[in-house]
């Protein structure tokens, strides 16, 4: 007999989770490291598991144990076929699972099941739409190096090549290229040894730095307007129209919007809702089906 929901947001960076009981009342939220596929099928159960123990402690119950909970999950990486079936095979003995891409799952939550579409820019990032038939479109999510352009990852694999570029004499030192240097070992063998052992999760982390220097360095406000652009062209594809809404979700929605173009500001309405509500929503949907 299934006594609780949970929703579960996995990415590079940390997984989040909302727990509800049966009738979907929701009661707490737990949280752990990643969960995004990347990190491996083990390691992401492991981290899904653990924000789930987080969220019954936050409300004073002990975990019951998987075969009580059915859960619905938006997992960076399930664009990767059988890394999703493996993660499905996998279960640990969840009642009942529903597995998506975490863009599915913020659409779901954004917009509260209805049609619009989302950019959700964290360490990765992607774009998707729910049209008014139903039907799921996604632009982006590549995946880091090759796309999720705007993103975290993206913003750091940028800044780290200027610090290569300062270093090598190709440019003129400065304030930013120094905190980026300092950030990732400060000198050229250091630096290589960080740049050989960096995971997208580390490439990331330099976005604050981006963001720090935005207002008083050309080369750091240059990757910030350019991902401004890259948001808009992502919001283009998505709907040409202009008629839907879209909400920009993520971490880095916030500190991004400065750097959009004007063109996009007219057309963003803040989520409704997270990935984690949207999974909610996503393993409801999948218990009435």
């Amino acid at each position: 007999m299934i006594e609780f929901l949970i929703g579960v947001d996995g990415g590079g960076s940390g997984t989040r989770v909302r727990l509800a009981r049966a009738d979907g009342a929701q009661i707490a939220e737990g949280a752990s490291g990643p969960s995004g596929l990347m990190h491996g099928i083990a390691s992401a159960w492991a981290s899904v598991g653990d924000a789930a123990v987080a969220a019954f402690r936050a409300a004073g119950l002990d975990f019951p144990g998987p075969s009580s909970i059915a859960i619905g999950l938006g997992l960076a990486g399930v664009h990767n076929k059988q890394w999703a079936a493996e993660f499905v095979a996998a279960n640990p003995g969840y009642a009942r699972i529903a597995l998506e891409s975490d863009g599915h799952t913020t659409v779901l939550g954004a917009h509260q099941g209805r049609p619009g579409a989302i950019i959700a820019l964290g360490t990765g990032s992607v774009g998707e739409i729910k049209l008014a038939d139903g039907r799921h479109v996604e632009v982006g999510g590549w995946g880091f190096p090759a796309g999720d352009e705007a993103s975290g990852a993206w913003m750091g694999l940028r800044a780290i090549n200027h610090v290569q570029q300062v270093l090598d004499g190709r440019m003129p030192g400065n304030a930013f290229a120094a905190d980026v240097a300092h950030a990732c070992g400060g000198a050229r063998d250091a630096i290589q040894n960080w740049l050989a052992q960096a995971s997208q999760t580390h490439y990331a982390q330099l976005a604050r730095l981006v963001l720090r220097h935005g207002d008083s360095d050309a080369n750091a406000r240059a990757i910030l307007v350019e991902a401004g652009r890259q948001v808009r062209l992502m919001a283009d594809a998505l709907d040409a129209s202009g008629t839907l809404p879209i909400a920009l979700c993520g971490g880095l929605a916030a500190p991004l919007h400065p750097y959009l173009p004007a063109s996009m500001l007219t057309r963003i309405v803040a989520p409704h809702g997270d990935s984690a509500a949207g999974a909610l929503r996503l393993i409801q949907q999948h218990l009435n089906s």
